[in-house]
């Protein structure tokens, strides 16, 4: 599964909404640059939303109505009802003080749904599993998304990441 990141997040009453991808930003990534077209994602199925791509960290999903996805011509809306947890209390208490890092989501990429011109990727069609809030920063800082690729470019993005750490 790939993942991305995005840093628009806002806390309205016990809800987070915000942006967990934008359409057609380009963003570097390693040595490529890529764009995620408009209306990419499959929402069908039931997607999480997560804290930081833990499975331990739910704090709510489509199944149950309390994560709520669309796509417009900016990119791929969330609103989710925080749980009234310790960890929806912390996710919360972080999002009105403005220290969360952002927003990132977990995907694969189906058949066909991606295109490469070059060192360009164009992702097209895309199966969503889940959002997450980010606690710390972005992996890209300064981006509004930023990426990690197929296989054999995934290990150089993650060898850049932990050189970074």
């Amino acid at each position: 599964m790939e993942k991305r990141f995005s840093t628009e997040l806002r806390a309205t009453g016990r809800k987070l909404e915000g942006y967990a991808a934008t359409f057609g930003r380009e963003t570097r990534i390693a040595d490529f640059q890529e764009v995620i077209l408009p209306g990419a994602f499959n929402l069908r199925g039931d997607v999480l939303a997560l804290v930081d791509h833990s499975p331990e960290k739910l704090l709510a999903r489509t199944r149950s109505k309390t994560l709520r996805l669309s796509q417009d011509k900016t990119g791929l809306h969330f609103e989710l009802d925080l749980p009234e947890t310790s960890l929806g209390r912390d996710v919360l208490a972080l999002a009105e003080r403005g220290d969360l890092g952002g927003m990132s989501f977990g995907f694969t990429v189906n058949p066909g749904g991606e295109r490469w011109q070059g060192k360009r990727r164009e992702l097209r069609s895309l199966k969503l599993y889940e959002i997450s809030v980010v606690c710390a920063w972005p992996a890209y800082d300064g981006t509004v998304v930023s990426a990690r690729c197929r296989t054999p470019r995934l290990n150089m993005a993650l060898r850049t990441l932990e050189v970074l750490a």
